[in-house]
């Protein structure tokens, strides 16, 4: 087996910076996390529970998601307005990182809940 020499590999063209252009992004993964753990969610209770996020912020994060396969917006012809997110399959398959995620947090968070949010 040959050893891979940095200088000639290049960051953009592996699955990590690939997987990172989805989900980098201050709110992106706090949106995914949401999802997987509460399923379907309106815009406003998904604002409620992340807290000082801004309504444009939030739209913009989740067209970006929506854009990219890893949420679903369904909406509702109704007044007011309804719209619920949820998961795509695709999203979906975050689901065993965003796992991973929280288990390595409760391991290692600091006594007295310090390093959290």
């Amino acid at each position: 087996m040959t050893e891979r020499c940095i200088s000639q590999e290049r960051l953009g063209d592996t699955g990590f910076s690939y997987t990172l252009s989805l989900i980098s992004g201050k709110y992106k993964m706090t949106i995914l996390y949401a999802l997987m753990e509460f399923g379907v969610v309106r815009f406003n209770e998904m604002k409620k529970y992340i807290r000082n996020i801004s309504d444009k912020t939030m739209s913009s994060t989740l067209k970006e998601l929506e854009a990219d396969g890893l949420l679903h917006r369904e909406e509702y012809p109704q007044i007011p307005p309804k719209v619920e997110y949820s998961l795509t399959e695709r999203g979906k398959s975050l689901i065993p990182i965003l796992d991973g995620m929280c288990e390595w947090g409760d391991t290692h968070r600091l006594p007295g809940g310090k390093g959290q949010l």
